[in-house]
């Protein structure tokens, strides 16, 4: 008795192709996710390099739960004159491994433009803080610093390569204290950080303005 072959209408052959395409491109989105995440560091910032157009005049570090962190950034005097903005936004991520979506935080700006000040309140078990500049010229075209990733500064209790980390590793949790008791530990949020100190852990961006 012969066999009838029966053909796979085509649309149905289409939609398969197009869900291998989808896999495939979630696959390599997620591989480039982790690879980008194992390139940090536990407890180790990640600040401005030379090729920033401003430097960070006040940050806190670490960051707490509960505690206000501050970040104050002074435009370069170039970028100044040129008539550049900036915007910064931040990115939340927590010990069990989720990120919050980035947000545009508010900004402070002084009178002459050249200082941009900002705040945020990290919530429970956070692990880092990322944050990220985007400057925009006088001819409307725009950068982001660093490209493609983030700064970070890393909180009091961080869980890294398995680990818990930071002054207030406990173990295999956090202990972290109530609001406004910092225990001394933290820099004030006045204090001023130079940049040979920030430039040490710099990422460094090969693109510069387009």
């Amino acid at each position: 008795m012969r066999r009838t072959q029966i053909k796979e209408p085509r649309p149905v052959r289409v939609m398969k192709g197009g869900m291998a395409i989808l896999v495939v491109l979630g696959l390599t989105m997620i591989s480039a996710f982790a690879a980008q995440a194992g390139e940090a560091t536990g407890g180790e910032d990640a600040n401005p390099g030379d090729d920033a157009p401003f430097t960070v005049e006040e940050r806190t570090t670490p960051s707490q739960d509960g505690e206000t962190w501050t970040l104050s950034l002074v435009m370069d005097q170039d970028a100044l004159d040129n008539g550049t903005t900036f915007a910064i936004t931040s990115q939340i991520c927590l010990n069990n491994g989720v990120c919050d979506p980035p947000v545009n935080q508010d900004v402070t700006v002084s009178d002459d433009g050249s200082t941009y000040t900002t705040d945020l309140t990290p919530p429970a078990d956070h692990s880092y803080v990322n944050w990220r500049v985007k400057a925009t010229y006088s001819d409307d075209s725009s950068e982001n610093f660093p490209q493609n990733d983030w700064y970070k500064t890393w909180s009091t209790c961080y869980y890294a390569d398995g680990s818990y980390g930071g002054v207030h590793a406990d173990g295999d949790g956090c202990s972290v204290p109530g609001s406004g008791e910092s225990e001394g530990f933290l820099p004030s949020i006045g204090v001023v950080l130079t940049v040979t100190a920030l430039t040490g852990a710099a990422l460094v961006g090969t693109a510069r303005r387009r």
